[in-house]
């Protein structure tokens, strides 16, 4: 038997080739992974085939959702971090920073409750807290992070810009010392800077500020290797900002040529874009209502289930809670201003959804209830935000009592006035509590407002302004006026003990006048005698009718006048000028003097003579038949034209006058 031949080898190929070993793939993983040149797509499939097989793997999983936040699929890095929930799997840190990139900002918060507070964890928590508004908060996780002694330019940038927001601007000097940090380290924190300094109305040194960031900026970038028109839209929140600070400094006319040219120039910084648009809009003011909403439109689309214009995707993830209060706001006034109040009561129902912890919404309500004549509702809805929200009770009392007042309802305009404590013993304020109470009739209630104020300001430990006297002056004044010279007498002597003024004696002199004679003529003493009144005799003044005017300087007795009051007499004088004749009008002949009776309508002038009715019409030549009947025509005729005449010049009971007329023409032609 022949022996059997070995059959070759068949060549192989790549489908047999054994799979690569998970060492391998996570080999290939971690060069895909690189912070450097990261492929994400890459690390996605490898994260897959290593899940293909060893599932549940913690690495590969953490590597795939990673590489897919990083290469922006966030919705897709979600699904997959849901669909391991079965998994013993952390992976919430993750799942919160997708909620977080979503917008979805509540509920990335509440991902975050429950695990350890890392340096990681407090600084996604501490962006949460400042995309809400919540700022307080939001500097209660930054003061926990520096615990951790994280020297990154870019965290204290940050906290930096929460302390500026939640209206701390005066601390931030403080807690760049204890960060060691100087604004030119970066241009954000130059930028924040400047932020501060306009938050405290160093709007000079703001705008420097700003100026030195666009430079820190443009070269830290221009290292970088950044493009020009990335460069731009990096810089782009510091180019507005500037506009913003010339619009403050009192030069609107650039500020509003620096945002027009902004704008035109369509930089790739949706933000950016949207505040230029805004304080446009604002600097413009109410001129131009149409192309302001057209304006804000573009930057807004229109909710699906209604016609309301809601902020745009992109601007309402990157935009923060009150920058985007500030555009609907505007909305909603030049809503009102163009009377479209379908479209106003639509949005101002949807805006206290969306800001719950805001007064602005409250005071939007009102606003366009006022729009509506509804004062009272308008009053209801403010009164009863202030008593449930004290905190933040400020805006809304003030404009309660705006409100309130110019619908004459003084008495609810001086008790919200009332309630704001940390400005209710300003001399401003003391005089409009005052006033209104005044107006409704409650002198008791002025007066207590007054001692009130009085009484804080001895408390007070400072008092550079001179508040105190100035109240006491006015509250000396009001109890006069009101006839309670008792306690004006009182308040003017406590004044003069008090080093008083000039006024205050002649005050209290002229309230003891009629009391007290006596205390009259001891204040009076104190008074500096007026110069030139030495030589006149009282008495005799008191039994003269009165006195006479003169002209030219008075003289007091035999006192002559100081050249002063002689110069000042003389330059009051008038000044006698020529008087303008008529063109062509020569004054030495002025010809015959005009009618005196020119004025008057010519029947009512003594020259009008009637003209003389014309007797001949009535003569008539003819036969004698043909005169009868003529003279028969003419009578009637003349009785019509008579009648029709009375009827238009408007003789009483012309019409009546009028018709029976035609009524014997018709006849006489029968």
């Amino acid at each position: 038997m022949a022996p059997k031949t070995k059959e070759k080898a068949k060549p192989s190929s790549p489908m047999d080739a054994p799979p690569p070993s998970i060492e391998d793939l996570f080999t290939s993983l971690q060069r895909h992974c690189d912070p450097e040149k990261p492929n994400c797509d890459q690390a996605v499939k490898i994260a897959d085939q290593i899940l293909a097989i060893s599932p549940g793997d913690e690495d590969a999983l953490k590597c795939k959702v990673v590489a897919l936040i990083k290469a922006d699929e966030i919705d897709e890095a979600l699904s997959t971090i849901k669909g391991l929930e079965g998994f013993p799997v952390d992976l919430q840190i993750y799942k919160a920073y997708c909620l977080y990139r979503q917008n979805m900002l509540q509920e990335a918060l509440d991902c975050l409750k429950d695990l350890e507070k890392t340096s990681v964890v407090l600084q996604l928590e501490s962006q949460i807290f400042y995309r809400l508004g919540k700022m307080d908060a939001c500097i209660e996780s930054c003061e926990k992070l520096r615990k951790f002694k994280i020297d990154s330019v870019d965290l204290k940038s940050n906290m930096i810009a929460a302390l500026i927001s939640a209206g701390r601007a005066s601390e931030v000097q403080g807690l760049m010392d204890a960060l060691r940090v100087k604004a030119s380290d970066s241009f954000e924190l130059a930028y924040n800077i400047g932020c501060s300094l306009i938050e405290m109305g160093k709007f000079a040194d703001a705008e420097q500020q700003l100026l030195s960031a666009r430079r820190i900026g443009q070269e830290a970038l221009m290292e970088e290797e950044f493009a020009e028109d990335e460069i731009e839209c990096e810089l782009a929140p510091v180019t507005v900002l500037l506009a913003y600070a010339r619009q403050l400094l009192g030069h609107p006319e650039e500020a509003l040529e620096a945002y027009s040219e902004f704008i035109n120039r369509n930089v790739a910084n949706a933000p950016a874009h949207a505040v230029a648009t805004n304080n446009l809009i604002a600097l413009k003011g109410l001129k131009y209502v149409s192309d302001g909403l057209r304006k804000l439109e573009r930057l807004m689309e229109k909710d699906g289930g209604s016609q309301q214009f809601q902020i745009s995707g992109e601007l309402n993830y990157r935009l923060s809670s009150r920058q985007k209060e500030a555009l609907y706001c505007n909305r909603l006034l030049l809503l009102l201003h163009a009377n479209r109040m379908d479209q106003a009561r639509e949005l101002v129902s949807s805006l206290q959804n969306m800001f719950p912890d805001s007064s602005t919404p409250v005071l939007l309500q009102a606003a366009v209830l006022v729009k509506e004549n509804k004062v009272g509702k308008a009053e209801e809805i403010l009164s009863h935000f202030a008593d449930q929200f004290p905190d933040k009770s400020k805006p809304v009392l003030l404009a309660l009592a705006q409100i309130a007042a110019a619908a004459g309802h003084f008495s609810t305009a001086a008790e919200s006035l009332s309630k704001v404590t940390d400005i209710i013993n300003m001399p401003a304020t003391v005089a409009t509590i005052v006033s209104l109470m005044e107006h409704s009739g409650n002198i008791n209630g002025a007066s207590s407002v007054l001692r009130s104020a009085i009484q804080w300001w001895k408390n007070s430990m400072s008092d550079e302004g001179g508040h105190l006297k100035m109240i006491m002056h006015e509250a000396a004044s009001f109890e006069l006026k009101n006839g309670r010279e008792a306690e004006a007498a009182h308040l003017y002597e406590v004044l003069i003990k008090g080093g008083g003024s000039v006024e205050a004696l002649v005050g209290i002199v002229t309230t003891t006048a009629s009391s007290d004679l006596e205390k009259a003529e001891a204040y009076e003493k104190q008074l500096r005698p007026l110069p030139g009144l030495k030589g006149i005799n009282v008495e005799s003044l008191e039994r003269t009718a009165g006195a006479k005017r003169a002209d030219g300087p008075l003289h007091i007795g035999k006192a002559e006048a100081s050249e002063e009051v002689k110069a000042k007499a003389k330059s009051k004088k008038k000044r006698k000028r020529k008087p303008r004749y008529p063109k062509g009008y020569d004054p030495e002949n002025p010809g015959p003097p005009p009618d005196p009776e020119r004025w008057l309508p010519k029947r009512e002038r003594s020259s009008y003579r009637p003209k003389r009715k014309d007797k001949r019409a009535a003569q008539v030549r003819g036969s004698q038949g043909a005169v009868a009947r003529d003279k028969h025509e003419a009578t009637s005729t003349s009785n019509s034209v008579q009648s029709s005449k009375a009827a238009v010049t408007g003789v009483p009971k012309g019409g009546s006058q009028g018709a029976g007329g035609s009524k014997s023409r018709k006849k006489s032609r029968s």
